[in-house]
């Protein structure tokens, strides 16, 4: 593979020699190992830069970043930017700009999609550490583009879908091929010949051929591990969210024997945000993916292991001890456990032939790789909350135009003022308000969708060929069964929220002289985190801040043992 490309853009020929000698010494060095050398490249304006940058993609030379400063004649640093993710998608891009400027830089972010912004002058410590952490992502998804393991497969076929998504969400680097087109039916023949396999169809990285194949079998393929290595752990956190993930790490951390479990993948939800730009910390935002990665590094690190996909079906109590089953009939017992499932898309209820279409047009959730399958097409999204508000603008990088669906009479009720300025501003996103989704229609894939107001007014049908349903989430926690009290939501009750003895203080069930703590259950040594606790704050970093003070409690419940 050719060196990939760091490209810097400063009209200063003195900034720019400094910018340049800065990265050299970095990036550019003999002594830095090969997997993390770049070729360090410098031009003087925009019109340059994007001449250059189209040299380089006629040779197929790969642009991991280009840094660029804002206030350059003929085009800012804004406009270059803007165009550099026209023709580059996959490129990182940084805005290089003066402390007087930042708010310019910030309008960037919000406008732009900026990757990141700097402030001149620059100490190159402060200049690489952030630069670093976006290469390392850039690196990531390359390598996903590598074509590692390839997927043949109709778009519209549900079990692709399921496939698409379980590759994408566990980070396995693969390649699909779409076979409803010309171009995915020759890649196709390439590599099967003429014998056509029944498809789904993958060819993993090491040269397995599998036919139709469940999530299952492709977990084993692809070297996921699905079973828990030992029968026993001091600490068994069940789902990889924000939450789950933040307990893993610190129980791990501070001595615990620590087990991971989550039946799709980690990163939960939050994982399949396109952007989280309210995160403490990341003032140009990161996506889910970004994120997820980040903590699952994080976790092994500290020796988490992490099983996935992997489904639990019961928790039973057997004296001091936890048992969980799973969805492969396995078991193991734990000291402690932190419940931290999240929540899962709520379906769109009440539609006639919506079911259907799922996964064949119809989508619950929606991650940041089904967005390149939507080039030029119009894309419809139902929901009006923050999750809604960046998969718009996630789509509309793509897409022909974006439709959003909104129940309500303005985004303002549900989605955050900075989201709904962006999509106002956005010139291929439509709000649609006081609209529902009333009827579907197609045949082997979605084809129509029926709109009404919330009351049934004003029925008139559409041509749509993908709909993305986000209209808020619920709990799954049927397979709790009664041992954990649960609200009438299936909400984990915990602390103070638990149900009482009528006309006392005293918590329904509860075996000891103490009160219960704030994020433990009836069950002592039982705690839930995150989402899918009663009264919780759905916001990342608060599954994050309660995954880490569940630990706590948990150090209190073993002391006390």
């Amino acid at each position: 593979m050719p060196t990939p490309v760091l490209l810097a853009v400063d009209d200063d020929p003195a900034v720019r020699a400094a910018l340049e000698r800065d990265l050299r010494q970095h990036y550019d060095d003999d002594d830095i190992p090969v997997d993390r050398q770049y070729e360090v490249m410098a031009t003087g304006s925009g019109t340059a830069a994007i001449d250059l940058i189209g040299r380089l993609q006629g040779r197929r030379q790969p642009i991991a970043l280009v840094l660029s400063d804002e206030r350059m004649p003929g085009m800012s640093g804004v406009d270059l930017l803007t165009k550099v993710r026209e023709i580059s998608p996959d490129t990182k891009r940084v805005l290089l700009t003066a402390y007087a400027d930042t708010d310019v830089a910030i309008r960037g972010v919000n406008r732009a999609r900026l990757d990141l912004y700097l402030t001149k002058p620059w100490n190159p410590t402060e200049l690489f550490s952030p630069i670093d952490d976006l290469l390392a992502v850039w690196r990531a998804e390359f390598r996903a583009e590598s074509h590692l393991t390839e997927l043949f497969g109709d778009r519209w076929s549900k079990q692709c879908y399921e496939l698409r998504e379980f590759l994408s969400r566990n980070r396995v680097p693969f390649h699909y091929h779409d076979t409803a087109t010309a171009e995915g039916q020759e890649a196709l023949r390439t590599m099967a010949g003429n014998t056509m396999p029944p498809l789904p169809f993958v060819v993993t990285e090491d040269g397995q051929r599998l036919e139709h194949p469940t999530t299952t079998d492709l977990a084993r393929h692809v070297h996921l591990q699905t079973r828990a290595e030992f029968e026993r752990y001091h600490l068994v956190v069940v789902g990889a969210g924000p939450a789950g993930l933040t307990s893993s790490v610190y129980g791990a951390s501070e001595g615990l024997k620590t087990l991971l479990l989550d039946r799709d993948a980690p990163g939960g939800q939050a994982g399949l945000s396109a952007r989280i730009e309210n995160y403490l910390g990341f003032p140009e935002g990161l996506s889910g993916r970004d994120l997820a990665n980040r903590a699952v590094t994080q976790a092994r690190r500290f020796k988490v292991e992490i099983v996935s996909p992997q489904a639990v079906t019961a928790l039973d109590v057997d004296n001091e001890y936890k048992v969980l089953t799973f969805a492969d009939g396995s078991k193991v017992q734990a000291d402690t456990v932190v419940l931290a499932m999240g929540v899962q898309w709520r379906k769109l209820s009440g539609v006639d032939d919506l079911d259907r279409f799922t996964g064949a047009g119809v989508y619950y959730g929606a991650s940041m790789a089904e967005a390149r399958t939507c080039q030029d097409e119009t894309v419809h999204i139902v929901g009006g909350a923050n999750s809604a508000g960046q998969a718009a603008l996630n789509f509309a990088e793509y897409a022909h135009k974006v439709v959003m669906l909104v129940r309500g009479p303005d985004l303002a009720a549900s989605m955050s003022e900075y989201l709904i300025r962006n999509i106002e501003a956005h010139d291929k996103i439509e709000v649609s308000t006081n609209t529902c989704v009333v009827g579907a229609d197609g045949d082997d894939r979605l084809r129509c969708l029926e709109l009404a107001s919330p009351s049934g007014e004003g029925r008139r049908k559409v041509e749509a060929t993908s709909l993305y349903v986000m209209i808020g989430a619920a709990p799954d926690t049927e397979w709790l069964g009664d041992v954990v009290a649960r609200d009438a939501h299936g909400y984990i009750r915990t602390g103070p929220d638990l149900p009482r003895i009528d006309g006392t203080t005293r918590v329904k069930g509860w075996p000891r002289s103490r009160e219960p703590w704030l994020l433990e259950t009836c069950v002592p040594g039982v705690f839930a985190a995150g989402d899918v606790r009663c009264g919780s704050v759905k916001r990342v970093a608060s599954g994050v801040g309660e995954g880490a003070v569940a630990i706590q409690f948990v150090h209190q419940y073993l002391a006390g043992k």
